[in-house]
């Protein structure tokens, strides 16, 4: 009789643990994300060190990680959930097909309390703008079209440094800009020490056509610590995504932030054609801060700095983004933007935008 109980009991205690322990570990992070210090001493003292780790491990194949294992994942709930479905119609019955979608909920279960503590944990640490002292102030419109006029300087001047195809398209080599991108915060890391890490190079992604069908340049895995960069989108701004998703290895999780950093590493490095990218992915977020206030400053800062070389890189980035704008993106940037404001950012995904405060207090 004790055999019996004990086989009957430890289905239930295995169904339990499955369970109950990543619920545990997701109340106990909505129980703590307010304890600001002691979410910091988890993010710098172990989340921030183990995936940095894993990101040096990772870094030995050539392919993202954690692409391959999502991909993997899909590809598992999906015969899973055709499996279950056959069996209920061959008579299993509705019992067992319940306990399938069950497993496979324990799975996603286990998925986001990952994300919780190896991720979502960073969004309530002190933000980069408090650790590295740079705070935003209100500023003019001819503040703002002053740092627009200094980003729209220097990108025509580099515009016609950089290397370009016959039809006169950025044409740097993908492969350089990922092997470059490793030394890109050297000089940064030097003016703000919280950005100091011995760099992880990032990766193409080889779903990057999916990628801008939703909507997105690029992603970072916590699981194996890459920063994971879309390939597809025009390649003049690759420079400055990489330097981007480089910066949430560093910690810094708010997105307005992350572009501000990718930014300012871009243009503070030592190489021409990251320079080029960080002032061409700056200019494009001041001018969307412009236009809306002061047309008539934008229009006369286009026409006045606006070369060939720089207006076919901007048309080519905004020619590309239109063709793949859809209902599919729309949908991806509401969950995104549902994301962002469960974890406690306000501004959803129009944080983006604000990454023009930071760069017109550190430029201006």
């Amino acid at each position: 009789m004790n055999d019996n109980t004990s086989r009957r009991s430890s289905p239930l205690w295995r169904w339990g643990g499955a369970v109950l322990l990543p619920l545990a570990l997701i109340c106990l992070f909505e129980l703590l994300h307010s304890r600001q210090e002691l979410l910091s001493a988890w993010v710098f003292g172990v989340m921030a060190p183990l995936e940095q780790q894993l990101g040096r491990l990772t870094a030995l194949v050539p392919f993202s990680v954690g692409e391959v294992l999502l991909l993997l994942f899909l590809v598992f709930c999906l015969i899973w959930l055709v499996r279950a479905v056959v069996l209920l119609v061959r008579g299993q019955g509705v019992l067992s097909f319940l306990r399938r979608l069950c497993a496979l909920g324990a799975v996603f279960l286990w998925i986001w309390a990952g994300v919780c503590w190896l991720w979502n944990a960073a969004y309530y640490i002190p933000s980069f703008s408090q650790r590295s002292g740079l705070e935003t102030e209100p500023y003019s419109v001819e503040t703002l079209a002053a740092v627009t006029e200094l980003f729209a300087q220097n990108a025509a001047r580099l515009s016609t440094q950089v290397e370009r195809d016959e039809a006169g398209y950025f044409a740097q080599d993908r492969s350089t800009c990922f092997d470059q991108g490793v030394s890109i915060y050297d000089n940064l890391s030097r003016e703000f020490p919280c950005l100091s890490m011995k760099s992880v190079k990032a990766k193409p992604l080889l779903c990057s056509k999916l990628q801008s069908l939703l909507g997105f340049t690029g992603i970072y895995s916590p699981i194996t610590g890459e920063a994971n960069v879309n390939v597809d989108a025009p390649l003049c701004l690759l420079p400055a995504t990489i330097a981007h998703e480089m910066s949430h290895q560093r910690m810094v999780a708010l997105e307005d932030e992350a572009n501000f950093v990718g930014i300012a590493a871009c243009v503070t490095s030592d190489d021409l054609v990251f320079q080029y990218s960080g002032y061409l992915m700056g200019l494009i977020h001041l001018c969307n801060a412009l236009y809306p206030v002061a047309p008539d400053l934008w229009y006369g800062i286009a026409e006045e700095y606006f070369t060939p070389e720089l207006s076919t890189d901007w048309n080519d980035n905004n020619t590309y983004w239109a063709q793949r704008s859809s209902p599919v993106e729309e949908k991806a940037a509401e969950v995104y933007d549902s994301f962002l404001k469960g974890n406690d950012q306000e501004l959803g995904i129009r944080s983006y935008g604000s990454c023009v405060d930071l760069l017109v207090t550190y430029f201006s």
